[in-house]
């Protein structure tokens, strides 16, 4: 009986010894490289995320059919925040735990901003190709980039454009209280004021809102020279259908985040015509080869060419992660920033050459004004 103890307890501990042996092995390597889409998939943004899907997936596509990146192939992962803070949490705790090691978004920097924080304590690279907040990058997060540039930039851009080009100074500035709008709205005060001009109203209207007529009202007794709107394309709409109902007529702009065709729907092309957006370049302007080529197969995989500039935006975002991969040889997130932070230089994006400063933001700015004309089309504004 001893002996047959003995001999059961050592057949025990060499299957453990096995077992064991097979446990400390080297873990099966990742089969496919994982990159997330953050944005809003639905809801009152999800023209923009929708995009975002639709060129990264163009572009991942491409990438793999000529034999994939590091040998592997790339693997989209999609991930809905509706444009809302909450949601975007929940987002990014998704795609973390779906083992990305990189993601393309938010849109919105209200949505972007909590998810940063997950990232960044996941060790997960993170570009945003259209949150354009300050404060965002003010975090410290080391592996926080984007493609886009600041609300600062545009602000001034703003104000030299209302006081200097269309020679107004009676301005109304209105947001929505979200980090974007806010943000933009008060840098573009502060600009106007620098300039001399006097901002005769600032106030936020409600974006969850249908009826802005307390707006209206206090702007037709106002009766300002511009009013301009740094919210988003859905509320920008119809505001101005409502201002227009309601017998104001000053001059409408509004920031980047209405650069949408959207917009002319929501507000109607009779209302919309005349509308002046400050924006980065339209696609259609970008005058960069890289830039006609991807329009041109967005074109025939999708029927259509992007008309946001936030779509060619996540487009460079997605390019500057895989030109990072590619120069280091590496997934590791961490490597990929530090490639990103010192080592990117001009890279040539579609949307102009691409290198970033300590912070993450994008170096440079370039900035244009738009005009609705009476085809709904933004056109480079030329005062005529």
């Amino acid at each position: 009986m001893g002996k047959r103890f003995a001999l059961l307890l050592g057949l025990l501990v060499l299957m453990g010894v096995v077992v064991l042996s097979a446990g400390c092995g080297q873990p099966k390597a990742a089969e496919t490289i994982k990159i997330g889409v953050q944005g809003p998939l639905s809801g009152d943004y999800a023209y923009e995320g929708q995009n975002f899907v639709k060129a990264i997936t163009l572009l991942a596509d491409q990438i793999n059919a000529s034999g994939g990146l590091l040998g592997k192939q790339i693997q989209i992962i999609q991930a809905d925040d509706k444009g809302d803070p909450r949601e975007a949490a929940l987002a990014a705790q998704n795609l973390v735990s779906q083992g990305v090691i990189a993601v393309v978004g938010g849109y919105n920097s209200s949505a972007t901003e909590p998810a940063s924080a997950i990232y960044n304590e996941n060790h997960v690279l993170q570009i945003t190709p259209s949150s354009t907040a300050t404060q965002l990058s003010e975090h410290g997060y080391p592996l926080f980039f984007r493609t886009c540039n600041l609300d600062d930039k545009q602000g001034l851009f703003a104000a030299n454009f209302i006081v200097d080009t269309l020679k107004k100074t009676n301005v109304a500035v209105i947001h929505d209280n979200s980090t974007y709008a806010k943000g933009l709205a008060d840098w573009t005060k502060k600009y106007l004021e620098d300039k001399g001009a006097k901002v005769v109203y600032f106030d936020a209207i409600d974006p969850k809102s249908q009826d802005y007529s307390a707006t209206v009202t206090k702007l037709k007794g106002i009766n300002p020279d511009v009013i301009y709107f740094t919210g988003y394309y859905s509320q920008a709409g119809l505001l101005l259908k409502q201002l227009r109902d309601g017998g104001v007529k000053a001059q409408f702009m509004a920031g980047d985040a209405v650069n949408n065709p959207e917009f002319v729907k929501a507000a109607g092309l009779s209302y919309a015509q005349g509308t002046i957006v400050t924006t980065e370049p339209l696609p259609q302007d970008l005058p960069y080869p890289e830039a006609k080529q991807f329009m041109n197969d967005f074109q025939a995989k999708y029927g259509e060419a992007p008309a946001s500039i936030w779509t060619v935006m996540a487009a460079d975002a997605f390019r500057v992660i895989v030109e990072a991969i590619k120069q280091t040889g590496s997934t590791d997130p961490v490597k990929l920033g530090d490639y990103l932070h010192n080592q990117l230089k001009d890279f040539p994006g579609l949307t102009g050459p691409i290198s970033f400063d300590e912070k993450g933001d994008r170096t440079g700015s370039t900035h244009m004004a738009y005009v609705v004309d009476a085809q709904g089309n933004f056109v480079p504004y030329s005062g005529k």
